[in-house]
């Protein structure tokens, strides 16, 4: 970032609020088709630089997750083979550089973001609807005593949650972010690279290789406010 330290003033004349806040939805590569949500605040502490602290909530998915529909549920869907859920809940602090500046109001700001923070990995319990003997059970996914064939469907996604089990971590995050709109409001795009690090594997489909380590790729729509 120190490149860009003895750029002129006169680059960034539209680079000149204090805080900025944004909040948006992400779509990731390990996320399925919604990720999850970002908030960020950001804080300018030089003429092209902000601190920035980000939260964010992301649904961690195992690329082998597939929805299949029931033959004996009325259609009803459900992931064969995935045992848990995974969460990450990810606090970032990190500093954003602007790259190049606005010239008026219909330009566009470009700047590069690099965060790291705790990722709280929040693992829990998938459960399916299953025919035993039949009668409808809900169970945790087990390979040694279900077939796919007598799977009604997913249970309720809240029939684990008093079994939570919270997995503590590290995450990286390194990102381009192209922001656009007026002077107190606008739209951004962020786009980059994030890895979520857990001490041992966590467990989200048994039957496939698991993960301590989760790297993605992202892009996230972003709204906010300029102060």
């Amino acid at each position: 970032f120190s490149t860009y330290s003895n750029m002129s003033a006169q680059n960034f004349d539209y680079f000149d609020t204090d805080r900025e806040v944004y909040w948006g939805i992400n779509k990731n590569s390990w996320g399925g088709l919604f990720g999850g949500g970002v908030l960020k605040f950001s804080n300018k502490i030089s003429d092209n630089m902000y601190s920035t602290l980000g939260f964010e909530l992301v649904n961690i998915k195992h690329p082998k997750e597939s929805k299949y529909s029931s033959a004996i549920g009325y259609g009803r869907t459900f992931i064969w083979g995935k045992k848990n859920y995974l969460f990450s809940v990810r606090g970032q602090y990190g500093r954003e550089m602007i790259l190049f500046s606005k010239k008026d109001e219909q330009g566009i700001r470009i700047n590069a973001q690099l965060a790291v923070g705790p990722s709280i990995g929040i693992l829990m319990p998938y459960y399916i609807k299953y025919s035993r003997n039949n009668r409808m059970e809900i169970e945790n996914f087990n390979s040694a005593t279900q077939t796919f064939n007598n799977v009604m469907g997913s249970a309720s996604f809240f029939e684990g949650i008093n079994e939570i089990k919270i997995k503590p971590g590290l995450n990286l995050k390194a990102a381009l972010n192209f922001e656009f709109g007026a002077k107190k409001s606008s739209t951004a795009i962020e786009i980059g690279f994030l890895a979520d690090a857990y001490p041992k594997k966590i467990t989200i489909m048994p039957t496939a290789e698991n993960y301590s380590v989760y790297p993605t790729a992202f892009i996230t729509l972003l709204y906010g406010r300029k102060y």
